[in-house]
């Protein structure tokens, strides 16, 4: 039901029915835009053998990276792994299993996915480690490889606003992965720094409609930088 009160009150009740061996698909980019509070109640649960699908891993100590410590992590698909000492350890012991995925091409395979697309071709990859065993079709002279769309048993988000309905609002560059991710969970928690009601929030302004979330939560958060660069005087 398109107005139905999305809101709970605790991560205990966000995160309810997250299960071993589940999928999780997070938003975020780096630390920007990451569902921090969310991450961490994965942690408090203490779920393992989680596929985790981000464009990354969070840092040591920050963002999916806590889940590194307790190897609550068994796959992740991801476009970018460079900013964690305990991945690379995890991943060169074997005790993590890696999937690297071109970046267009992950945020691609997560749209398709919320959108009941099963797979897509693109050129990105073809010829390289990225396509080997996949389906090659030729179009228009070039050739393309075949991708499987990505959908997740929950989907975690982080948004700036929305209204109870599950309206939401991203703010800046902070929607990157968030609005894809959204639509691609069986059950998709989002939280936010804002909650308004409804008719509150423009709707030319909304960038994901209700009708994608389950569960809404207002939250507070670090938003930690990940390499703070000043310049000295």
């Amino acid at each position: 039901m398109a107005g139905f009160n999305k809101v709970v009150n605790s991560y205990e009740d966000a995160m309810a029915g997250l299960e071993d061996g589940m999928t999780v698909i997070a938003g975020g980019f780096g630390l920007c835009g990451i569902p921090e509070n969310l991450i961490s109640e994965i942690k408090r649960k203490g779920c393992r053998e989680l596929t985790i699908i981000s464009n990354n891993c969070g840092v040591d100590g920050f963002g999916l990276g806590i889940l590194l410590e307790d190897k609550q992590i068994k796959k992740m698909v991801s476009s970018y792994v460079g900013e964690n000492k305990l991945f690379e350890t995890q991943l060169l012991s074997g005790e993590l299993e890696v999937e690297l995925t071109p970046q267009g091409t992950l945020a691609e395979k997560i749209r398709a996915g919320g959108a009941g697309i099963p797979a897509f071709y693109t050129a990105t990859g073809f010829g390289t480690p990225i396509g080997e065993g996949k389906e090659v079709r030729e179009f228009n002279g070039r050739q393309y490889i075949m991708e499987e769309a990505l959908t997740g048993d929950f989907a975690i988000v982080k948004a700036w606003k929305a209204d109870r309905y599950g309206n939401l609002v991203f703010r800046h560059t902070a929607q990157n992965f968030n609005p894809m991710a959204a639509t691609a969970g069986k059950i998709t928690v989002v939280e936010v720094e804002e909650i308004v009601e409804p008719g509150e929030l423009d709707p030319a302004h909304i960038h994901t409609p209700g009708i994608y979330v389950d569960r809404l939560i207002l939250g507070s958060f670090e938003k930690r930088i990940e390499q703070r660069t000043v310049r000295t005087a």
